[in-house]
């Protein structure tokens, strides 16, 4: 539970501090995070870039560790557990805000690492599913980069362009399908 000033008001936690500067790279990337004040107050000694990074942290936890796990876990067939992975990640990269805000800070030391982690667990896991479906290593490898490029660009043309995604769910169930046709067809 957090603290309580003397005046009565919440002190703000760790996690405050973490939601805060995930909303901020959501708005306006890694240059809306002005830290220093709110770092000290935390006490953390390497300041921004450690609430950048414990910021980083979190999103990769919750937009990858936390799905891979969700979809490793299940007990589906393996044709389900694609279907299920794709419709996930679909979702999920319309409502991830700091994806694209950090794809766009690639280079950032604090990013860098961050989003090879995350591209390299995430192929990992495409092509674990497509080899249980019967693809050879070499060939799960290759439609598992299909695959991630594809969602890529879908979280782009979703926060970008939303309008030419489809808008009904006959349309976006449609579209479920023609991916996962196209990924999954020999």
């Amino acid at each position: 539970m957090a603290e309580q000033k003397a005046s009565g008001q919440r002190r703000l936690t760790r996690d405050d501090w973490i939601t805060a500067a995930l909303g901020a790279i959501a708005d306006g990337g890694l240059a809306a995070v002005g830290v220093e004040p709110l770092a000290v107050r935390l006490g953390a000694t390497k300041g921004r870039d450690a609430l950048l990074e414990a910021a980083i942290r979190r999103w990769e936890k919750e937009t990858t560790t936390d799905v891979a796990a969700e979809i490793t876990t299940a007990r589906d067939t393996p044709a389900s557990q694609f279907r299920r992975l794709v419709a996930t990640v679909i979702e999920r990269a319309e409502q991830d805000r700091v994806g694209p805000a950090l794809l766009a800070s690639a280079a950032h030391p604090a990013v860098a690492p961050a989003l090879e982690r995350v591209t390299a667990v995430r192929l990992n896991l495409i092509a674990t599913v497509l080899r249980r479906l019967g693809f050879s290593p070499a060939e799960a490898r290759r439609r598992a980069l299909l695959a991630y490029s594809a969602y890529l660009g879908h979280g782009q043309l979703a926060h970008s362009t939303p309008g030419v995604l489809p808008a009904t769910k006959t349309g976006r169930r449609a579209y479920l399908n023609d991916a996962i046709h196209a990924l999954t067809t020999r």
